[in-house]
């Protein structure tokens, strides 16, 4: 399976000013996967410990010393296999299992800067160490559940794939491409991105006419697992709030009928507990896990945005646009045929929100202003870029208008079915399957 991050993987190896590298993302984003091709392709030999199957095998190597020779010597010994610190590369998978091990990411920086050492894990279990973190000896990649643009390049349809990125570099399409990546796009909707998933979808869906329920019951036993994780890392009754809470995001997604998704509501989320203070543990548990995504919303769009949100003012999406139609008990052949609702407007801007964190290193942000709310806002070098969601072929925006009026945009983009389009001038309409790249 080919993933876009594996050029930033390239240039981390290639780079001088190299630090170990961990590779932080949500469950089943892939990580282990990755990390294993990316040794197997670009070195000449890697070496994969795991910290969760094996960690009382591993645990005395980081006991009683630091030192990144030493931790070498013994790795080399339990495995019986040369360790070349010049060529090979050193995976540590579930680093946070073993917090020392994150420790002696500084020496390894420290001591032997030419070793290639990259680590995988979760970036909740690492916050959450007690041991000392290395600060400013690591670099940072994220992993997220392949987007549209990774599903695309999997299809094994290479001419579909030059033809997308050719017409967003032209800002041009045919109707017939068009509508066959319309046609790709509500596959995608149905599977999300979950590298187990995509790939049960694409090995099987050309022989298998129950190929999505397969994809379904995959989804379940996913989100089934994730329970798992809830109580591992926060204690029986916070992992009952944690639980309700991610079970009740969908449920305020789906039922926002018209207009754009409002902002997520406390009340009536868990029992007896009904502001922010009181949910603010759980929600910031499940965004630090990276299972959802949060949107800010700005009461003024200008530079920082930041400074123009309310820490209790947000909204909440579900960080797989798969996973979401799984929680709602969705019907993959409502999704395929697109007849789920005049409500599926929630479901674009979800995906939209995916499609963005998948490319964005920041936080995302909206805007409300009275009755006019702005789903997203992008931002390019100094200027701020309103981004309007519709689910269907009417593109009519009223709070797109009243956003131009009040703040004169350099640009405002409306993600939509239809072609690309701008007569306005000003106002641009783009496909949603070219929703990842409109902040690059």
């Amino acid at each position: 399976m080919r993933r876009i991050a594996t050029k930033h993987l390239i240039e981390w190896k290639n780079s001088k000013a190299r630090k170990p590298l961990i590779l932080k993302g949500a469950r089943q984003t892939g990580k282990t996967w990755i990390l294993k091709e990316f040794g197997k392709k670009h070195f000449t030999n890697y070496h994969y410990f795991d910290f969760e199957r094996n960690i009382s095998r591993f645990i005395p190597v980081f006991e009683s010393d630091l030192n990144p020779h030493n931790i070498i010597k013994n790795l080399t010994t339990l495995t019986n296999k040369k360790i070349n610190i010049e060529d090979d590369l050193l995976i540590f998978d579930e680093i946070q299992n073993i917090p020392r091990a994150l420790t002696a990411l500084k020496y390894f920086h420290e001591e032997i800067p030419e070793f290639a050492v990259c680590a995988a894990g979760s970036l909740l279990g690492i916050i959450l160490t007690d041991e000392s973190f290395p600060v400013g000896k690591v670099q940072f990649l994220g992993l997220k559940p392949l987007n549209f643009e990774e599903f695309l390049i999997n299809y094994n349809n290479d001419l579909l794939y030059e033809a997308y990125l050719e017409a967003w570099k032209n800002k041009k399409i045919t109707q017939a491409i068009h509508l066959k990546l319309n046609d790709l796009l509500l596959q995608y909707l149905i599977t999300g991105g979950m590298p187990e998933i995509v790939n049960t979808y694409l090995r099987d869906k050309d022989f298998d006419t129950d190929v999505f329920n397969m994809v379904r019951k995959r989804q379940n036993d996913l989100v089934n697992s994730f329970q798992n994780d809830f109580s591992k890392h926060s204690g029986k009754n916070n992992a009952m709030h944690i639980s309700t809470t991610y079970q009740n995001i969908p449920l305020q997604l789906a039922r926002n009928i018209d207009g754009s998704v409002k902002r997520f509501r406390f009340k009536d989320v868990i029992k007896r507990k009904k502001g922010y203070a009181q949910l603010q543990g759980p929600i910031e548990w499940l965004v630090n896990a990276e299972l959802i995504i949060k949107t800010h919303i700005c009461n003024r769009a200008q530079i920082p945005l930041k400074a123009f949100c309310k820490e209790n003012i947000f909204k909440l999406y579900i960080n797989d646009i798969g996973l979401l139609g799984t929680l709602l008990d969705l019907p993959p052949s409502a999704v395929l045929f697109d007849h789920y609702g005049f409500n599926k407007g929630f479901f674009m801007e979800n995906f939209v929100a995916q499609e963005l964190k998948s490319v964005a290193q920041t936080q995302l942000y909206g805007w409300a202003h009275r009755n006019s709310e702005i789903e997203f806002l992008t931002i390019k070098g100094n200027h701020i870029i309103p981004v309007e969601v519709k689910s269907g072929l009417r593109t009519k925006a009223k709070s797109l208008q009243q956003y131009i009026i009040k703040y004169n945009p350099l640009q405002a983009l409306v993600l939509s079915k239809k072609n690309f389009s701008n007569k306005n001038r000003k106002k641009i309409n783009i496909p949603l399957y070219f929703a990842g790249k409109i902040c690059i």
